[in-house]
């Protein structure tokens, strides 16, 4: 039952006549989409093309993602087509935006978990950029940031940083950042469909508390983003208060300008123009509910450069000496360090810029665990597997069908073929590398982690 308060709301935002068609469409079921990892060899699902996004794929109907091993592999992420709406407005700006020259670009993805928009903007990162950037993950609740680096270390890009801090951390930071991504926390209006309490728990109240909170949240990360930086604000809501509302005390109260005058949807049907970004409707498009805007700082952040102290190691981890033959198992210059037990690997040319973060934030994942050392032997990790700096070629590899992978991912026992050589092998399915066993002979030791095997019936 739509609550008259909240029609209005719709209405007011988006006109009577749009909001027909919106109301409709919160009675039919959910849309399925997922983004391709172009970095990654793998078969994904197929579908019609996102209009906003070439590695998007609008599904006509639910597969079961759990008993497919590509994504698994991070071949692809499951990801709402609206939502991927933000990342074509990042593209779109990065097109028209001063880069630095002289290092790499710094983004941040404020509000990450569960990681959808941060491996779209990794993706879109290395296609413009290659090895030259920075992408800081963060996300201030504990246990979505820890499903946040797992999804992360899935699509496998070593030049994301995870970091779990409320965003007033980020203050610490004077004009760090040249693009800042703020998928805020919000009413869940454009979420009807997906969530059945979330039409149950609107009201006006947490309208005016979810506006409250967002304006709280970018005051506190705006000294982190440069004079001239680009600032996306996005929401999965459709109220004017939360949106264009925002937007505007952005403008006035903090010192910015509107980008999102002009066309940005590129043709895209469905998509609403409203005064100060985009609104996607269920309905109006394929997908869930999303808004979009984007400012260009104009107030003063004067860049402080912020150096690892000398006296003491970051948090992440302690130098090491380096087991013989790891660099071997990478395909780029890395700064080594230990964390706990493992071996883990930072791109060289990102490693002081970890270390000054490590200074002010928490940081829970940097560039890939490479192994746990265990005396002068490596055990390789998981994620090395996963990850775009393994070196395919240091590792013997074995090409696994589909119910061959499968049990891998669900820990069953696996048998190599005869002749096989013993030691770590590299299990790839289709190409794609899923993991590593230690291979004895007449039986493998499976080194995929328990928490994230298939737990459903294979």
């Amino acid at each position: 039952m739509i609550k008259d308060s909240f029609r209005r709301y719709l209405e007011e935002a988006i006109g009577s006549k749009n909001a027909l068609v919106a109301f409709s469409a919160f009675d039919e079921p959910a849309s399925v989409a997922v983004r391709a990892n172009p970095f990654k060899k793998g078969v994904v699902p197929q579908g019609c093309e996102v209009a906003w996004c070439r590695h998007g794929r609008l599904l006509a109907e639910r597969p079961s993602f759990t008993l497919d091993p590509h994504f698994h592999g991070g071949a692809y992420y499951v990801q709402d087509s609206s939502s991927m709406f933000v990342g074509h407005v990042f593209r779109t700006l990065m097109k028209q935006a001063s880069v630095p020259k002289n290092r790499p670009v710094r983004v941040l993805d404020l509000c990450a978990a569960p990681g959808g928009k941060t491996t779209d903007l990794a993706a879109s990162l290395r296609e413009m950029f290659g090895d030259d950037f920075l992408l800081v993950s963060n996300e201030v609740m504990k246990q979505r940031a820890g499903i946040l680096a797992d999804n992360v270390a899935l699509w496998g890009d070593p030049n994301v940083v995870v970091t779990s801090d409320d965003p007033r951390a980020f203050a610490s930071l004077t004009g760090f950042f040249d693009i800042i991504v703020a998928d805020v926390p919000c009413s869940g209006e454009g979420m009807f469909r997906k969530d059945e309490e979330a039409q149950d728990q609107w009201s006006e109240d947490n309208v005016a508390l979810c506006e409250a909170r967002q304006r709280r949240i970018v005051a506190d990360v705006w000294p982190s983003l440069a004079t001239g930086g680009l600032f996306i604000y996005s929401t999965c809501t459709f109220n004017v208060r939360e949106n264009d509302g925002n937007v505007e005390w952005i403008s006035g109260e903090l010192g910015a300008e509107c980008l999102l005058r002009e066309d940005v949807a590129g043709g895209s049907d469905g998509v609403l123009k409203t005064a100060l970004g985009y609104s996607l409707v269920p309905g109006l498009v394929k997908g869930e509910g999303q808004y979009c805007s984007a400012l260009r700082k104009t107030s003063e952040a004067e860049y402080v450069e912020v150096k690892p102290r000398q006296s003491r190691p970051g948090r992440g981890g302690r130098e090491v000496a380096v087991p013989k033959g790891a660099g071997e198992l990478l395909n780029r210059q890395v700064h080594f360090r230990m964390k706990g037990d493992t071996l883990t690997a930072v791109p060289s040319d990102l490693a002081s810029y970890v270390a000054a973060l490590e200074q002010n934030l928490h940081v829970i994942a940097a560039g890939c665990a490479v192994g746990t050392v265990k005396g002068n032997i490596l055990v390789p990790d998981a994620d090395l597997a996963l990850s775009l700096l393994l070196n395919e070629k240091a590792f013997l590899s074995v090409e696994v069908d589909r119910q061959t992978a499968l049990a891998y991912l669900h820990r069953d026992a696996i048998t190599l073929p005869a002749g096989t050589e013993k030691g770590y092998v590299l299990i790839r399915h289709e190409g794609l590398p899923l993991g590593f066993v230690k291979n004895l002979g007449n039986r493998c030791n499976s080194l995929h982690p328990q928490s994230r095997r298939i737990r459903m019936n294979i």
